[in-house]
């Protein structure tokens, strides 16, 4: 398995979103490997007033103005971290949400750092994801495509899905009914 490379994060986030279903996330985080296959994600660019940088660029949304392929993570609610993709040319204030995914390796992990909950509950949303994965702030502006990365993006080939599901975002109080929300089919999920 490959990384993707960042040619493939170069575009409009609402065209990288629906890209990125299918594709491995990989975490190597205190010595523990996480892989879990993307079934969820959201879009947002600095047009879209439910975007972190629909104000512009500041300290805490910088990297979403940066390099294609770096991670921006930030804390929600101070409570839950959130990763995001960064999408598209510098400049432009663009990201992809990560928000739920399915575990394929390292099971036993994400069900230690998330104690408690049924495997059901794992993964399904981002604080969950983060959790799981082992992501935080530490990891805000790392560029997926490092070598030695502890996080990455891999391609083993599978497609994403031809019909995604797609929707309204979640969790935000503006621009609500923008269809960037994507998602894998249920009966492939």
């Amino acid at each position: 398995m490959d990384p993707l490379p960042r040619r493939w994060y170069e575009t409009e986030a609402a065209e990288l979103a629906p890209r990125l279903l299918d594709k491995l996330l990989a975490s190597t985080i205190g010595g523990r490997r996480v892989v879990g296959r993307i079934i969820e994600v959201e879009a947002y660019d600095e047009s879209d007033p439910a975007s972190h940088t629909f104000i512009g660029p500041t300290a805490r949304n910088n990297v979403m103005f940066g390099s294609a392929a770096h991670l921006y993570v930030y804390l929600s609610y101070g409570i839950h971290h959130c990763a995001n993709v960064v999408a598209g040319p510098v400049g432009r204030g663009q990201a992809v949400l990560l928000r739920a995914l399915r575990p394929i390796d390292g099971l036993e992990t994400i069900r230690s750092r998330r104690s408690g909950r049924p495997d059901r509950e794992l993964t399904d949303g981002p604080g969950k994801l983060c959790a799981a994965l082992g992501i935080d702030r530490s990891v805000n502006g790392l560029d997926l495509l490092a070598t030695n990365s502890p996080v990455t993006i891999l391609d083993d080939g599978t497609a994403p899905p031809t019909n995604p599901v797609v929707g309204p975002r979640i969790g935000i109080s503006k621009a609500v009914d923008t269809p960037w929300r994507f998602r894998v089919p249920p009966n492939k999920s």
